[in-house]
């Protein structure tokens, strides 16, 4: 009797994992077409400027799953994972210097308070850790200067010294 109730238990454990894999093929599969469409859309009715924002603001679910990993990965320091912390925190804040309710434009400080915040980090963090816990198509360092460069063309400059501000204050 225990046996059965052995194979049964893996049968069903096997097939809960298959449902897990397929379903998460799908997902994916589903939000690449979704930042395909999104892109497209507003490139088409916002213009270049926009249309390159949007893209930069749907690479934040790369950095906010980075964020994550990097909040519980070992070989970074409390100081940095204290940093790390505060800046999710940020992030998952519906009300902060532009509210996230705000289309598009709501994400753009999040984006920027998070790539500034990981160059904080990266001056005392080995640039193959953040490598190791990146799963975005492009590659990190290269984006993020890319960001940091077109800041000011995103964002008002007291709102960007806002944000430096407020990273300034998450690093003590």
């Amino acid at each position: 009797m225990d046996r059965i109730k052995e194979n049964i238990m893996n049968v069903d454990a096997t097939n809960v994992i298959q449902e897990i894999v397929i379903n998460d093929k799908k997902k994916l599969q589903f939000y690449e077409k979704l930042r395909k469409n999104i892109t497209k859309f507003v490139k088409g009715k916002a213009g270049e400027k926009t249309g390159k924002v949007s893209e930069y603001i749907l690479t934040l679910p790369d950095f906010f799953i980075l964020l994550c990993r990097l909040a519980v990965d070992k070989r970074v320091t409390k100081t940095q994972k204290l940093l790390v912390g505060g800046i999710i925190g940020y992030v998952i804040m519906p009300i902060d210097i532009i509210p996230d309710f705000i289309p598009l434009v709501g994400y753009i400080d999040d984006l920027v308070l998070v790539v500034l915040g990981l160059n904080l980090i990266l001056n005392e963090l080995d640039q193959q850790i953040l490598n190791d816990n990146w799963s975005g198509e492009e590659d990190v360092l290269q984006l993020m200067q890319k960001i940091t460069a077109n800041a000011e063309n995103f964002l008002n400059k007291n709102i960007l010294e806002k944000i430096k501000l407020l990273l300034s204050k998450l690093k003590k």
